[in-house]
């Protein structure tokens, strides 16, 4: 209770308090942060996904700002040599203000990725943007075969459904391209499990129903039982290596994500940054209030 009641005020404190969590799990504030962070990764033989922070926008002229500021991180990441792809957040670029505005932004970036053989990921977000997010996903898939995934979330009661319902979009030539994570969000009961057995249950239906229809997959968690039971399932499965990778995020489990770089599977990093790293930071710990206290005692016990 004490951890859940210092998350929920967090947010509320100094920005420079925050950041005493955030510069753990963010890789900073510039793109020459995110850049120095990526190479470091490659040079372990780790993948990695760039994401600019910043979601949920007021009006369109974000959008456009936020648009370009990923046109302009794709060229320099390309230029840099990092093996990467991206992460985008439709709400970033207008989602909940108008679709086609975001659609256009959104495929401007997907066709300035593939302009360099690039991937985008598009991220799901919280309940009411879902099915949209799948709409604009579909729309771009069919354009940029090669190019463009998305995220599902195993927690909501509908995602197996979905996973079903895109499934036309798959091919031996262009696979579709999941990244399954469990989920982040605080939704109703009505439409998401809440009991972890019953989450990873579900989880791992979703991923056979992946590996069954050779959909390409991120298996996305820190999970150890999740993960012990995707190489039980790749194996069952007998599934090729390039048809999934394993992904986590940046900061979290390092030792966990070494041992399966180092069981030879494939491994990719979640790489965050920028200055709007605030409302990542605080949603982080809303979902994690353990960290909360850690901060607390970092603070006024070790001073």
């Amino acid at each position: 209770m004490f951890n859940k009641f210092i998350a929920s005020i967090l947010p509320y404190f100094p920005k420079n308090l925050i950041w005493i969590f955030s510069k753990s799990y963010i890789s900073g504030k510039s793109v020459d942060d995110a850049m120095r962070v990526s190479k470091e990764f490659n040079s372990q033989n780790i993948l990695v996904t760039l994401d600019v922070l910043g979601e949920f926008i007021k009006d369109l002229d974000e959008a456009g700002k936020n648009k370009q500021e990923y046109l302009e991180l794709i060229d320099i990441t390309f230029k840099n040599g990092i093996n990467c792809n991206f992460s985008a957040k439709p709400t970033s670029f207008g989602l909940l203000i108008d679709k086609e505005a975001c659609y256009r932004h959104m495929r401007e970036i997907v066709a300035k990725a593939a302009s360099y053989n690039g991937f985008i990921r598009i991220d799901m977000e919280d309940s009411p943007c879902t099915t949209a997010e799948i709409e604009l996903f579909r729309r771009l898939k069919q354009e940029f075969p090669s190019n463009v995934g998305i995220v599902l979330q195993a927690y909501l009661r509908r995602t197996l459904d979905d996973l079903k319902g895109l499934a036309d979009l798959n091919s031996e030539a262009a696979p579709l391209s999941i990244r399954l994570c469990k989920g982040i969000y605080i939704e109703p009961e009505k439409i998401s499990f809440k009991k972890y057995d019953e989450i990873n249950q579900h989880y791992i239906e979703d991923l056979e129903f992946i590996f069954r229809n050779r959909i390409h997959v991120g298996i996305a968690t820190h999970d150890k039982k999740l993960i012990d039971t995707a190489y039980r399932l790749i194996s069952q499965y007998n599934v090729p290596k390039h048809l999934y990778e394993f992904q986590m995020l940046y900061g979290v489990t390092p030792n966990l994500r070494q041992s399966i770089v180092n069981n030879g599977h494939s491994m990719r990093v979640y790489v965050p940054f920028g200055e709007k790293w605030f409302g990542y930071s605080t949603r982080r710990l809303k979902e994690n209030p353990k960290i909360a206290g850690h901060i607390i005692r970092a603070l006024f016990v070790k001073g």
